[in-house]
C-alpha cells in the first residue's frame, strides 16, 4: 500500500458505526501552472506524479490566471520540491515550456475521495493490522478478519462495500471449512443476505448459494489448467466436483464427465450448472460417497473405457482428505483382465505443512496406494494457503498394480454420508 497521503480525521480512531462526514477535510497539494495549449501531453508526462484519487480531478482551474492555464494537483507524497521530479518528468516540462514552480492548492476532500486503506487506517487502533483485503464471489465480499478487527466488523463491511462497486453483500467467515460439505458459517457484515451468486470463470457461467457450497475464486487458474489437459472424448471422473469448475469446462470441450459430490446443495448447483451452460447431455452427476463413487459408477464405467482408445481421467480436488481416498483403487478391478492401454490418469489433490511438502505429498499417496509413486508422478504446487501450508496436486497414471492387485481396500477415511443419496443424470 502506497504510504498514506491524508492525515485522518480528528475523532475518527475508534468509530465502529461509520460516520462519514468525520472524514471531510481539507489538505494542500502541490501543483503545477500549465498553459492549456500543452495541457494534455503535459499532464500525459506527468502520470506518475500527478495526484491519484478516487473522484478527484487531476487538472482543475486556475483562479490567480486568466483561462489560457490550468493548475495540474500533484501527489503530495511525491512531489515536494521541484527536484522532486524525476529526469524524464523534467524534460518534458522544459520542453513544453512549463515551469516547475510549485503552487499550494488546497483541496477538500470527502469520504467518498478515499481509499478503503486509508479509511480503516484511521479508525482502528493504531499498530493493528489493517485488512482491507478479500474474495470476490459474484455481488459477495468473502473477507476472514482476525480478532482484533471484530469490534469494527460491521464498519469494516460498509467501506468494502461502498468502495467496490458491484458489491452488495460483505461476509465474514466465522469458522473454518471442516464441515462435510466444505462450506462454513459466515455473518453478513453489510449489504443484502442474497448469498446465491452469480460468477464466470474462464468464460464459464456459474450460479449457487455461496453459504451452502464451497468455491474459490483463488483456483480458477488451477481448474484451466487440468482441464487443458483433457482432449474431445476423453472421459473425466470428478469424485469431489463441487458446483462444477472443473466437470463444467470439460465437458464444454467435448469431454464425457461423470461427477459427484456428497453435499446435496452442491449436487442440485452441479445440475443447475450444468443445465446453464447447456452441457447436461455430456454430464452424469452423482450425490455419494467419494468412496462409493469410487467402487461404484467409476467402477462399472472403468473397464470398458480402458478398452478404448480416449484417455481417462480422474479429478480428486478434496485437498484434506483426497490422498487419503487413493487407497479406494486397490484391487478395483480385480477379477477384470488387464487391457493393456494407457492406464487413467490422476489428478489428486492435498495439503501439506512439511518442510517438503512435495515430497510429502508424494510419500502420501504411495502409502493410500501401496506402491511407491517416487519418479513415476508429477507434482504442482497450486497456492500457498496459509503460513507453512501449501496446497497442491500429485499427477500420476494409475499403476496397473493397483488396479488389478487382490488386496481388499480398506475403509480409512470415509465422508460422513448424508440422509439421502442420489445418482443419476445431471438432466
Amino acid at each position: 500500500m502506497e504510504p498514506n497521503t491524508v492525515p485522518p480525521p480528528s475523532g475518527g480512531r475508534g468509530m465502529t458505526a461509520l460516520d462519514r462526514e468525520a472524514f471531510t477535510q481539507t489538505i494542500t497539494v502541490p501543483a503545477l501552472r500549465v498553459p492549456t495549449a500543452v495541457l494534455n501531453k503535459v499532464v500525459k508526462s506527468l502520470k506518475k506524479c500527478s495526484i491519484q484519487r478516487p473522484g478527484v480531478p487531476r487538472v482543475v482551474q486556475d483562479k490567480e490566471e486568466s483561462g489560457e492555464f490550468r493548475l495540474v494537483l500533484l501527489d503530495p507524497h511525491r512531489v515536494t520540491t521541484a527536484g522532486s521530479f524525476s529526469e524524464a518528468e523534467a524534460e518534458a516540462l522544459r520542453s513544453f515550456s512549463v515551469s516547475d514552480e510549485l503552487h499550494q492548492y488546497e483541496l477538500k476532500l470527502t469520504y467518498d475521495n478515499l481509499k478503503s486503506e486509508e479509511v480503516l487506517e484511521a479508525v482502528l487502533p493504531q499498530g493493528q493490522d489493517v485488512t482491507s483485503g478479500f474474495s470476490r464471489v459474484g455481488h459477495i465480499a468473502h473477507m476472514n478478519l482476525r480478532d482484533h478487527q471484530l469490534p469494527y466488523k460491521n464498519l469494516i463491511g460498509q467501506v468494502i462495500m461502498d468502495k467496490n462497486p458491484g458489491v452488495t453483500c460483505v461476509v465474514n467467515k466465522t469458522n473454518i471449512i471442516d464441515s462435510t460439505y466444505r462450506n462454513f458459517k459466515m455473518e453478513v457484515l453489510a449489504g443484502e443476505e442474497n448469498m446465491v451468486a452469480k460468477v464466470r470463470e474462464n468464460g464459464v457461467a456459474y450460479e449457487f448459494d455461496f453459504s451452502r457450497v464451497y468455491w474459490n475464486p483463488r483456483l480458477s487458474t488451477e481448474h484451466q489448467r487440468v482441464v487443458q489437459l483433457t482432449k474431445r472424448g476423453d472421459t473425466v471422473f470428478d469424485v469431489f466436483a463441487g458446483v462444477g469448475p472443473f466437470a463444467i469446462p470439460a465437458a464444454r470441450g467435448g469431454a464425457n464427465v461423470l461427477a459427484n459430490d456428497l453435499n446435496p446443495e452442491s449436487y442440485r448447483w452441479l445440475q443447475h450448472n450444468c443445465r446453464l451452460n447447456k452441457v447436461e447431455g455430456r454430464v452424469r452427476s452423482f450425490n455419494l460417497d467419494g468412496r462409493a463413487f469410487i467402487r461404484g459408477p467409476l467402477r462399472q464405467e472403468l473397464p470398458a473405457l480402458l478398452r478404448g482408445a480416449a484417455g481417462v481421467h480422474m479429478v480428486m480436488n478434496l485437498p484434506a482428505l483426497a490422498l487419503d481416498f487413493l487407497d479406494a483403487f486397490r484391487g478395483l478391478l480385480r477379477g477384470e483382465p488387464p487391457s493393456g492401454r494407457d492406464p487413467p490418469t490422476v489428478h489428486c489433490y492435498g495439503f501439506s505443512k512439511d518442510d517438503d511438502p512435495s515430497t510429502d505429498v508424494v510419500a502420501r499417496a504411495s502409502r493410500s496406494l501401496g506402491v511407491p509413486l517416487e519418479n513415476r508422478c508429477d507434482v504442482h504446487f497450486v497456492r500457498n494457503v496459509a503460513p507453512n501450508k501449501d496446497m497442491l496436486c500429485v499427477r500420476f497414471t494409475l499403476p496397473e498394480e493397483v488396479l488389478y492387485c487382490s488386496e481388499e481396500q480398506t475403509e480409512s477415511s470415509e465422508e460422513p454420508a448424508p440422509k439421502r443419496q442420489k445418482c443419476e443424470e445431471s438432466t
